[in-house]
Order: C-alpha cells, then structure tokens, then sequence
C-alpha cells in the first residue's frame, strides 16, 4: 500500500500533462480545413463503438438477455424522431429500467 499512492499520484501528473500537451499544441499548429473537417466526425464515431459492446454483449438468459437490446433499440427511435440528447438518454434508460422490472416480475 506504500506504493499505491505515489504511483497513483505519478500517473494522474502523467495524465494531466499528456492531455494539457494537446491543448498547448493546438495554439500553435494550424491544420488544415479537411482534417478540421475530419476532427468533428470523431466523436460521432466513437460513442458507438463505445455503448455497442455495452448494449450488444451483455450477459443474461431468456428474456433478461434482450433488455439492453431493446432499450437500445428504443434509443435510437427517440434519437432518430427527437434529435436530442437528453431525450435520446433518458428514453434508452427509461426502457431499460422498464424493462428490467418487467423481467423481474
């Protein structure tokens, strides 16, 4: 345990310092339209290949098995009509949470 918090301390400095590099970089390149282009669809990349394994290789038997499915599934309805993030969140979690209880009855 002696160890555990100088090296905690050491890679949140680590941390710190790779990520606030960036942004001290960033000042002083400047890139080009087609790679700033490129920049904005990152993270409509990312979060999908973040909440796919979560939602499509969960473990579970029968019916429990497609809860997260089918929330999933429900979030991308809310999404695609409403177009809002918060809506999205909140309608995914809500059938998620439905129907966890419905599995439990």
């Amino acid at each position: 345990m002696s160890t555990y918090w100088p090296i905690a301390l050491a890679m949140g400095v680590g941390t710190f310092l790779l990520r606030f590099s960036f942004i001290l970089i960033m000042d002083r390149l400047t890139l080009s339209d087609a790679f700033t282009r490129m920049l904005r669809f990152i993270p409509a990349s990312v979060l999908p290949a973040l909440v796919a394994p979560a939602v499509l290789l969960h473990e579970g038997v029968g019916f429990a098995a497609w809860e997260r499915p089918l929330a999933g599934l429900v979030a991308v309805v809310v999404a695609w009509h409403t177009k809002s993030v918060i809506l999205t969140i909140a309608g995914g979690m809500g059938a998620l949470w439905l129907l966890k209880l419905l599995a439990m009855i």
